[in-house]
């Protein structure tokens, strides 16, 4: 049984996680402030992205040469075409960094792109829910506070260029919310007919023209 005190002071790390911007291309921002100083640890966030969320890796690569932020997916091979009901989840392990101002408090940003929905009956929007993460340690040494970090399951380095992966350990943490809600418009199954009607008037229209203009420059030449 943990003592009331500890409990308490585990509880003091706190979590916050926001989508920026609009649209199908977000920026997911992640902070965290510790409830305690991680003494040159490695602090991470580890979120599992539904299927509804994806983080492109060619993308991820690009801005991770210019240190702009410092990830790993797990797996690390995304099919970055597939709609929702054909895609998986992902689980996305952001590496913090540390605030200038605030040594207990880490923050980073990854870009996230929302795939495609299938048309539903009767509503113009689908909700994707985002856990809030789960805050990760790596010490090359025991955490100061052992009561509140206990060893996790995570194959991932300890840094964004490691290989190998080692020992994290997590901890029970407040989020700000329980999950982020993120609503994406899909289209109605009611017009699913009058779209497929204008789509194939459309691809005949833009054939019938290409084709004029191909007789007309034969014809010419």
């Amino acid at each position: 049984c943990v003592p009331s005190d500890v409990q308490a002071a585990c509880r003091d790390t706190t979590v916050t996680q926001e989508l920026l911007k609009g649209g199908f291309h977000r920026d997911l921002l992640v902070k965290v402030e510790l409830g305690e100083d991680a003494g040159g640890c490695a602090v991470a966030a580890r979120t599992h992205l539904p299927a509804g969320i994806y983080v492109d890796p060619y993308e991820l690569a690009t801005l991770q040469q210019h240190n702009l932020t410092k990830a790993v997916l797990i797996p690390d091979v995304i099919d970055v075409e597939a709609p929702e009901y054909l895609a998986a989840a992902v689980v996305l392990v952001l590496f913090l960094e540390a605030e200038p101002r605030c040594p207990r408090c880490f923050r980073a940003a990854v870009p996230v792109h929302v795939r495609y929905h299938r048309p539903a009956p009767g509503r113009d929007g689908a909700l994707v829910a985002l856990q809030s993460p789960e805050v990760l340690l790596c010490c090359s040494h025991s955490p100061r506070a052992a009561e509140c970090w206990q060893p996790a399951e995570v194959g991932a380095p300890c840094s964004a260029r490691g290989i190998a992966p080692c020992q994290w350990y997590s901890t029970a943490h407040t989020p700000a919310r329980e999950e982020l809600l993120l609503e994406v418009p899909v289209g109605l199954r009611e017009h699913s007919p009058l779209v497929c009607a204008l789509t194939l008037l459309t691809t005949l229209l833009c054939a019938g023209l290409i084709l004029s203009a191909t007789c007309r420059h034969c014809h010419l030449s």
